[in-house]
């Protein structure tokens, strides 16, 4: 085995401890570093999502991309060995390219030479507001820290072309939008053993808004993160504008949500999150979901059966299937993960689109949910 040696970026003063960029401060084989992009039209037609990921402990990285059309969702994922050049963000046939640091990337999925009708995409997306840190989110089990992550996230728009499924689609700046979240820290991988702490500290219920909404002249951040009881344990609405604009970000109080859900279930079909100016004026953030893409099918988040992220699959691996989300019972698994809805919103005389990420299983008693087989009248 050769010598652990320097890597490239160990030449620039980037060091936040005196070790190797190659490697991470903690031994946490959880450790983690990615991205996610939403690209979504304003008429419902088109979600797409995609990601990239480096999981340091485990040596691995992946990404995936997937674009709902109707009731089919294309996806494309890949997973490798991870190398000592962490500057390049490509896996198999999907690439991001960091052109202009946050304010500009390249998007790239390559086609399948064995299926021109498949998902493949190149397109740039460009921000259009400042990024905007998150609240520092840490999670608990027991005495165990199960999750710890810095995150910052930011809206634009998107140009260039989405080819799936025969049709060329072409995201123009007014009538498509764009977001996008970093984030870093440690978070459960798959394989991860609770212990004693998943035994006796059992989670009851989850309930998780994550609402980037983009205005012509503002872009609002909205979180929400509930124990069963309706705890608060992650808290964030905030208003931030144009780069050059003079304006400093304002925070709007303590969201509350009203949620309307499709009978039967917990899929959100419209909402009110109710917020508040500084001068203690109320305002309503107005939810219209426009179209659905489940994190569990495809995208690789928990509680996906097929495929997770930070998930050894051996080098060189790529994936791609068409999933049919016509039949909920398909995909038994998808209620119980986030789901990220593209949405219109209204916001005090004004109109805007973004993403209304909502996930709620287990006993939440604010929303009347008494149990994890609990669902709306």
């Amino acid at each position: 085995m050769s010598a652990d040696r320097p890597v490239a970026l160990d030449e620039y003063p980037v060091h936040q401890a005196p070790l190797s960029m190659k490697h991470v401060v903690t031994g946490d084989r959880n450790a983690y570093d990615r991205c996610i992009f939403h690209v979504f039209d304003h008429a419902g037609r088109a979600v797409l999502v995609l990601g990239l990921g480096v999981y340091p402990n485990a040596g691995v990285i992946d990404a995936y991309a997937t674009v709902r059309i109707g009731d089919r969702l294309h996806a494309v994922r890949a997973s490798d060995a991870l190398t000592d050049d962490r500057t390049n963000l490509s896996v198999g046939p999907l690439r991001i390219t960091v052109d202009v640091p946050l304010q500009q990337f390249s998007l790239h999925c390559a086609p399948d030479p064995e299926d021109p009708d498949g998902l493949s995409y190149d397109l740039t997306w460009t921000a259009e507001f400042p990024a905007l840190w998150e609240p520092h989110h840490l999670q608990r089990r027991g005495d165990r820290l199960t999750l710890e992550g810095r995150r910052f996230v930011q809206a634009g728009h998107a140009t260039g072309v989405v080819r799936v499924a025969g049709e060329e689609l072409r995201p123009t700046p007014g009538e498509w939008t764009g977001t996008r979240d970093r984030s870093w820290g440690v978070r459960p991988l798959p394989g991860e053993d609770g212990g004693r702490g998943a035994e006796e500290h059992r989670t009851e219920g989850f309930h998780w808004l994550w609402v980037p909404v983009r205005f012509e002249d503002r872009f609002v951040m909205v979180i929400v993160q509930e124990d069963a009881d309706g705890h608060r344990t992650l808290n964030e609405a905030v208003q931030v504008f144009p780069t050059g604009s003079g304006r400093h970000d304002v925070q709007l109080g303590w969201p509350h949500s009203e949620i309307s859900y499709r009978p039967g279930t917990r899929h959100p079909e419209r909402a009110v999150l109710h917020l508040t100016d500084p001068a203690r004026k109320p305002l309503e953030l107005g939810v219209e979901i426009l179209a659905s893409s489940p994190l569990a099918v495809g995208a690789g988040y928990p509680p996906a059966t097929d495929w997770q992220h930070g998930s050894w699959q051996g080098r060189g691996w790529t994936d791609r299937r068409v999933y049919d989300l016509s039949d909920p019972a398909a995909h038994p698994m998808a209620a119980y993960g986030v789901t990220d809805h593209s949405a219109r919103f209204t916001l005090d005389g004004r109109t805007g689109f973004g993403i209304f990420e909502h996930g709620s299983f287990g006993r939440h008693d604010p929303s009347g949910f008494t149990d994890h087989s609990s669902v709306a009248p």
